[in-house]
């Protein structure tokens, strides 16, 4: 059995903001996630909007520091240590391929800007390797001297791509890498980030909207509500056979190319909007948007517990 990487353990990320009467309170965007993550394995990450997941990858490479838990890279706790020495080993791509990439900086710098903040190489070799990395992710390395607004928004995340790689690192969190591309686009970049991750050992975390997309792409999946874990299976048996009513009504929601089974789907629609994560509902965070809710879901919280083979689901009524 592969040796995880990466441990969490009970992670939490509160944010402070202004309560009534000028008081205090806290956004819980995070609040009590565990996983782990093997080498060489991809790990899907899903939910609504505001459900915290970028919250997560962020706070997993440290860009935020944690309000409570325990991180653990490859055996190391790094919850509260100086990240400088990890970061060549931990990296990200950013959702929005423009607005993570300096306008005012060549594609060429940008890419090198790494190397040249941990004082990797010559600048001959550092070129070198930034030509290399264009290759890599399939540019045209004559395009060293463009700016960011001369590319498409593919090519501009296939640069945030290659800067993540400029380190060699180990670990890759993916932050929703394809929301803002074409649908064609899309599919070159997760066939690209597979070919990266068989040819370099990549370990991922993938975090992203299109469950159809994850499903592809994942080894397991996690799902996320209101900064909790609901779910948690391998890829393919998640989508066969999901428990948790959260997981149900998302997958839903995905569409399948057969008219003839489309039509004989049945939607699950949840009622009302996502509630605050300043003052989430008590006991299931859940249960005011859940078809199968009883008085128990609003005076205790669902454990997250293992059916069987793994597949953990948080719910009362789950057996």
């Amino acid at each position: 059995m592969n040796t995880p990487l990466l441990e969490v353990f009970d992670l939490k990320q509160y944010f402070k903001v202004r309560g009534k009467l000028f008081r205090p309170a806290y956004v819980k965007a995070v609040d009590g996630v565990s996983l782990s993550i093997n080498r060489g394995e991809t790990l899907g990450l899903v939910g609504e909007s505001g459900c915290g997941k970028t919250t997560v990858g962020r706070t997993i490479l440290r860009l935020y520091d944690p309000t409570g838990g325990k991180i653990v890279f490859d055996g190391v706790d790094i919850t509260h240590v100086d990240m400088h020495p990890y970061r060549t080993r931990m990296q990200i791509v950013f959702q929005d391929p423009y607005a993570s990439l300096n306008p005012r900086m060549t594609v060429g710098n940008i890419i090198e800007e790494p190397m040249d903040i941990f004082s990797i190489g010559t600048i001959a070799e550092r070129r070198e390797r930034v030509q290399e990395l264009l290759r890599t992710v399939g540019l045209n390395p004559e395009h060293t001297n463009r700016f960011p607004h001369e590319f498409s928004g593919g090519q501009r995340q296939r640069i945030g791509i290659a800067r993540a790689l400029a380190m060699n690192p180990e670990f890759i969190v993916a932050d929703e890498p394809i929301s803002a591309l074409d649908v064609s686009i899309q599919a070159q970049i997760v066939n690209m980030l597979e070919d990266l991750q068989q040819s370099l050992g990549l370990t991922y975390l993938f975090i992203a909207h299109d469950l159809a997309m994850v499903k592809h792409i994942s080894d397991r999946v996690i799902v996320a509500y209101l900064g909790k874990i609901v779910e948690v299976d391998e890829s393919n048996d998640i989508y066969k056979h999901p428990l948790h009513p959260y997981t149900k009504a998302l997958l839903s929601a995905v569409p399948i190319p057969d008219p003839r089974v489309e039509m004989q789907r049945q939607r699950i629609v949840l009622k009302g909007d996502l509630p605050s994560p300043v003052n989430p509902p008590s006991g299931c965070h859940f249960r005011t948007r859940c078809p199968i809710a009883q008085p128990i879901c609003a005076e205790q919280e669902p454990e997250l517990r293992d059916m069987g083979s793994g597949h953990m689901v948080s719910c009362h009524f789950v057996s």
